[in-house]
C-alpha cells in the first residue's frame, strides 16, 4: 500500500443527493465521510495526499488532497448534472501514464477509486477507457480500477459487473477492473469498502 498512489473519483451527478435510507445520510454526505477516511488512511504513508476528481457532466480535479482539504471541496461542490465517466476515467489513467513516461510514478503503481450511483453516460468510452489504458500497461498490477457503487440502481449494479468480467473477452490486457456493488458491501459502510479496496 505504501509503494501506490491513490486517485479517488467521485460522481457528483444530481442522483447523489438521494438518501439512501429515510431520514438518513445523502449518498453525497456518505461520499464525503469516505473521502476523508481514505485520505487520512493515505497520508499515513504518503504525505502529499491523494488526487481527488469529482465529476458529473464534466470533472475537476484536486491534487496532494489531504485529510485537512477534504472539507472544502465538498463545500465547493453539489451533486448536479449528468454521470460522464468516460472522460474523468481517461483523464486520471492518461495522467497515470504520463507521470510514468516521467519517471514520476510509485514502484507499486497506483489504484484508481470510483465512487458512482448510476449508469455512465457512454457506456461504450468507459469501456474503451479500461481496455485503452490496460493496452498501455506493463505489468498486471501496475494500474488497478475499482469501481464502488453506492446506492441501488440495478443498470448499474449490471454495467460494473460487466465492466468487472466481460472487458478481456473485449481486448483489454489485464483484467484491471473490479466492481464493489451495493450486495457485494453487506453491512459494511462506504468508507470501510474503500479502506478494504486499498489494503488489497
Amino acid at each position: 500500500m505504501q509503494d501506490r498512489d491513490y486517485t479517488l473519483i467521485i460522481d457528483k451527478s444530481g442522483s447523489m443527493s438521494t438518501p439512501d435510507q429515510a431520514g438518513g445520510r445523502s449518498r453525497w454526505e456518505a461520499a464525503q465521510e469516505s473521502t476523508l477516511a481514505l485520505a487520512r488512511k493515505c497520508e499515513q504513508f504518503d504525505p502529499d495526499g491523494i488526487t481527488v476528481y469529482l465529476f458529473s457532466s464534466r470533472f475537476k480535479r484536486y491534487d496532494n488532497v489531504t485529510s485537512s482539504k477534504v472539507a472544502q471541496i465538498f463545500q465547493e461542490n453539489d451533486p448536479a448534472g449528468t454521470t460522464n465517466l468516460a472522460a474523468v476515467l481517461k483523464d486520471a489513467t492518461d495522467r497515470y501514464f504520463q507521470h510514468k513516461a516521467a519517471g514520476q510514478t510509485k514502484p507499486g503503481g497506483e489504484t484508481i477509486l470510483v465512487i458512482t450511483d448510476g449508469e455512465p453516460d457512454d457506456r461504450k468510452g468507459v469501456m474503451v477507457a479500461i481496455v485503452e489504458a490496460s493496452r498501455q500497461m506493463e505489468r498486471d498490477e501496475e494500474l488497478g480500477i475499482s469501481m464502488i457503487q453506492v446506492g441501488n440502481d440495478p443498470t448499474a449494479t449490471q454495467f460494473l459487473k460487466a465492466l468487472d468480467d466481460q472487458l478481456q473477452g473485449v481486448g483489454a490486457k489485464f483484467d484491471i477492473c473490479d466492481a464493489i456493488t451495493m450486495d457485494d458491501m453487506a453491512d459494511l459502510s462506504l468508507s470501510e469498502v474503500l479502506l478494504n479496496a486499498i489494503n488489497d
